[in-house]
């Protein structure tokens, strides 16, 4: 059976998928662009096509999205495209996880996702962080009891705003600079928003352990996961794939 799950991010749309066991292919565009279902369609034929993937076709597919803007577009294009009616993710299919979903009406259907797969990989407390447009932290227990989230922006975020909210300071690249002092703009701007983060994220880290005890299992995912290299000893999983796996799994269980 083909699997297709598409993550619908505030910064890109990420497309998986999964067959016989093993991610097949995965795709990603941007995603505030000028979608319509047509244009979707156009997309995913020639991304497939030029890995000689044409013939894909997925049995079932579930959709994730945090920006209700462009979900129909996205969601109607995958409908005609592949001759399926894809599932939505949201309250009614939260009622059948395994996991119990904090504030359903409210919760980002990512997290929920990653929940789903923190409980079914781990047997005890876990915290998700991710690394995305925002920087998440998401607490599920052991009983698969969701138990809190924290946000906070992400690099990516606080890099731009930087940028957009000063007249002298440019964008820069997210490297890991090797010092917190930089020796000029660029390298200034590196150290104090990467080095920064470090803090921020050993910090969430710490308190949240203070809370809810030191057994406490850590992952990291999402696209920036990896550049925070001070920070690999904190997580017991650095899994860019988290997000994608959890809806794989809710997927997999709607289909039995």
């Amino acid at each position: 059976m083909m699997l297709l799950l598409v993550d619908i991010g505030n910064t890109d749309i990420v497309f998986g998928f999964y067959s016989e066991d093993t991610w097949q292919t995965i795709l990603r565009t941007p995603t505030h662009q000028p979608w319509s279902p047509l244009k979707l369609q156009m997309w995913l034929v020639k991304e497939l096509n030029d890995k000689s993937l044409g013939h894909f076709r997925p049995d079932a597919i579930l959709i994730s999205s945090v920006v209700p803007s462009i979900l129909p577009q996205i969601q109607k294009g995958v409908d005609i495209w592949s001759g399926k009616k894809s599932s939505v993710m949201g309250p009614k299919i939260y009622a059948n996880l395994t996991i119990h979903v904090l504030s359903p009406d409210e919760i980002g259907s990512d997290l929920v996702a990653n929940s789903v797969y923190a409980n079914a990989h781990y047997d005890s407390d876990v915290l998700i962080v991710d690394f995305g447009t925002a920087l998440t932290f998401t607490l599920v227990g052991a009983d698969g009891t969701m138990q809190g989230v924290s946000i906070a922006p992400g690099l990516k975020t606080a890099v731009k705003s930087l940028f957009s909210q000063t007249a002298q300071l440019p964008e820069v690249p997210l490297e890991m600079p090797d010092s917190a002092l930089g020796f000029d703009t660029v390298s200034a701007i590196q150290s104090g928003i990467l080095w920064g983060y470090v803090g921020m994220v050993k910090e969430m880290i710490f308190q949240i352990k203070a809370e809810k005890g030191p057994q406490i299992k850590v992952l990291a995912t999402g696209g920036l996961s990896s550049i925070l290299t001070p920070l690999e000893s904190s997580f017991d999983e650095v899994n860019k794939l988290i997000t994608l796996e959890g809806l794989r799994l809710i997927l997999q269980d709607l289909e039995k």
